[in-house]
C-alpha cells in the first residue's frame, strides 16, 4: 500500500449520538486512525478531543486555580503576536505557558507542533512530568545530551509527540538531522531565557530559529530584565505583536515571607559552622550552595562523615546519580541538598524550609535565584549567610542582617523519616506505579502509610519507604519477581 494513498482523512462523529452498531465503528475508525498515523506523516484527523478543558487539565495536577500571573499569561498567550513573560522565581511559571500552550496544539497535526527550550536537562524532565501529569491527548518528549540521539529518535518515530521539550544543543542536532520537522513547528518556548544566554547556547537557539520557517509564536520566560533580547530571535519582527508582562515587581512581596541571618563563623574553613547549623535547624529541609563542584563533593563528604543525611548535585554527576539526589531531597529520603547554582533556577523542589549561602553568591541576580528555592507560592522561608572573621557582605546586599542566634547546646543531626528503594525495572519494562505499589502491599507487607512518592523511569524505579520499615521489607521481598520479572531491589545510597 503505497503511502500518498491516504492524502487527507476527516472524521468527525460523535458516539453519544450513535447506535450500538454505529459506535462500534466509530471505535474501529479510531483503531484505524491510529494505524493511519503511521502509514502518513502529515494525516489530517479531527475528533472530539480537539478542544482541551483548562480545568480538566487543573484537575489533573491537582490545582484548584490559577494565581494572577499564570491568568495574565493564559489571557495573553491567545492573542496574535510573541509573548514576553517576567516573573519571579516560584510563582509558577512552567503551569502559565503549558495551560495556553496545550489548548493551541491541533490533533490534525502529527508531526511536531511545539518546541521547549531549557537550560539544564532537569527543567526539561520537569517540564515534560507536568505534560504527562496533565493527562492530554498529545504526546510529549524531553530531549537532552547524556544519552544516544537515536534513542530519542526511535521514541519519536514510535510515540509521534506533538510537543518536545529539550535543551538547546539536542534539539539542534535533531533539527540538523532532519529527525524534527522543520515545518509544522509553530510554537518555540525558551524558558530561562537568560540562563540559555548565560551557558553559552546563543549559536544553537540562532541556528534552531533560523530552521524552523513556521514559527508564528515565540514566548520568553525569566526571571530578570537584565538581558537585550538578541536580533536573530525575531521577537516584534516584521511589526508583529509583543505582549510583555512583567511581574518582577511583586518580589518585594518575597521579604515579607523569608527571613535572612548571617551566620558567623570563627575560622576560615566554614564546615564545623554549616555542620552545626544544619542540626540546629532539626528536622527542616535545607539547600546549601556553594561555588564550585569540587566544594561539593567536599561539603557532602564532611556531612555524611558527621552522620548528617545529605546529597550532593552538580553538573558534572552523572544524570542518573543527579536525578536520585534531587528524588532523594523532594521524597524526604534526606534533609540536606548540597549543589552549584546549577539548583539556583528552574527545578521544582516543593517545600524547602531553608537556603544556606556557604559560598556567598557572585550577583545580587544569583542571591534572588537561590533565595528563590524557599517561601516559594505564599510559603514562609529562611535564608542564611555563612560568614568567617575576614568576610562581609558584598556591595549588592546593604541591608546589615540579623545574626543568627545558637541554641545553648547544639542537638545531634536529625534522621529522615523516609529512605529510597530502588528497582532495576522501569517504564520501558511494562512497568507502572500500580504494579510497584501492589507489589510493596502484597510482597513487601507494606500499609499505604509506609509508601510515600513513587517515581517510574524508563528504566528503573525509585520509592520512598518508611524508614523503620525498609529492612523488614527488603527481607520479604528477596528473590521475589515484580510483575513476572526478577531484578535487583535494594536500598538506593
Amino acid at each position: 500500500m503505497r503511502r500518498n494513498t491516504f492524502r487527507c482523512w476527516y472524521i468527525s462523529v460523535y458516539p453519544s449520538m450513535m447506535s450500538s452498531e454505529a459506535s462500534k465503528e466509530w471505535l474501529c475508525i479510531c483503531r484505524y486512525r491510529d494505524f493511519l498515523r503511521i502509514l502518513h506523516p502529515v494525516l489530517v484527523v479531527t475528533d472530539i478531543y480537539n478542544m482541551v478543558e483548562q480545568t480538566d487539565i487543573l484537575r489533573n495536577l491537582h490545582i484548584d486555580c490559577l494565581n494572577p500571573m499564570q491568568q495574565a499569561v493564559v489571557d495573553a498567550y491567545h492573542r496574535e503576536g510573541d509573548l514576553i513573560i517576567l516573573s519571579p522565581t516560584g510563582t509558577g511559571k512552567t503551569l502559565a505557558f503549558l495551560l495556553p500552550l496545550i489548548q493551541s496544539l491541533k490533533h490534525d497535526y502529527l508531526e511536531v507542533q511545539a518546541i521547549v527550550l531549557t537550560p539544564s536537562r532537569e527543567l526539561a524532565l520537569q517540564i515534560d512530568s507536568v505534560v504527562k501529569k496533565s493527562n492530554i491527548p498529545f504526546k510529549s518528549l524531553s530531549c537532552y545530551g547524556g544519552k544516544p540521539t537515536m534513542e530519542e529518535h526511535r521514541v519519536m518515530k514510535n510515540i509521534r509527540p506533538s510537543l518536545i521539550i529539550g535543551t538547546p544543543g539536542r534539539i539542534n542536532d535533531h533539527l540538523n538531522k532532519q529527525n524534527i520537522s522543520h515545518d509544522t513547528v509553530r510554537t518555540l518556548i525558551i524558558d530561562e531565557f537568560d540562563k540559555c544566554l548565560e551557558q553559552g547556547f546563543q549559536e544553537e537557539m540562532q541556528s534552531i530559529i533560523s530552521q524552523l520557517p513556521a514559527l508564528s509564536k515565540r514566548v520568553l520566560l525569566s526571571a530578570t530584565d537584565s538581558l537585550d533580547i538578541p536580533l536573530f530571535l525575531g521577537i516584534g519582527k516584521e511589526k508583529r505583536n509583543v505582549v510583555k508582562l512583567d511581574f518582577l515587581s511583586h518580589e518585594n512581596r518575597l521579604a515579607e515571607r523569608l527571613s535572612i541571618q548571617r551566620v558567623l563563623s570563627p575560622q576560615k574553613d566554614k564546615l564545623d559552622t554549616l555542620y552545626n547549623l544544619l542540626c540546629s535547624l532539626g528536622a527542616s529541609t535545607s539547600l546549601v550552595f556553594v561555588n564550585y563542584r569540587e566544594s561539593v563533593e567536599r561539603v557532602a563528604n564532611y556531612l555524611k562523615s558527621k552522620k548528617v543525611s545529605c546529597e550532593a548535585f552538580h553538573g558534572g554527576m552523572e544524570q542518573i546519580d543527579r536525578e536520585r539526589a534531587l528524588y532523594k531531597f523532594r521524597n524526604g529520603s534526606c534533609m540536606v541538598l548540597i549543589s552549584t547554582d546549577l539548583a539556583s533556577r528552574g527545578l521544582d523542589i516543593a517545600g524547602v524550609d531553608n537556603v544556606i549561602h556557604y559560598h556567598l553568591p557572585s550577583t545580587m541576580e544569583v542571591f534572588t535565584h537561590r533565595n528563590g528555592r524557599t517561601a516559594r507560592w505564599q510559603a514562609v522561608g529562611k535564608s542564611f549567610l555563612i560568614l568567617h572573621a575576614d568576610e562581609t557582605l558584598p556591595p549588592y546586599l546593604k541591608e546589615d542582617f540579623p545574626c543568627f542566634v545558637w541554641p545553648e547546646k547544639i542537638p545531634l543531626p536529625v534522621k529522615p523519616q523516609w529512605s529510597t528503594l530502588y528497582i532495576g525495572k522501569g517504564k520501558k519494562n511494562k512497568l507502572n506505579k500500580v504494579d510497584v505499589v501492589g507489589f510493596l502491599y502484597k510482597k513487601g507487607r507494606l500499609s499505604k502509610e509506609d509508601i510515600g512518592l513513587v517515581d517510574v523511569h524508563d528504566h528503573y524505579s525509585f520509592v520512598a519507604i518508611r524508614r523503620n520499615k525498609m529492612k523488614n521489607m527488603l527481607a520479604l521481598v528477596q528473590n521475589e519477581k515484580i510483575k513476572g520479572m526478577k531484578t535487583l531491589i535494594e536500598e538506593a545510597h
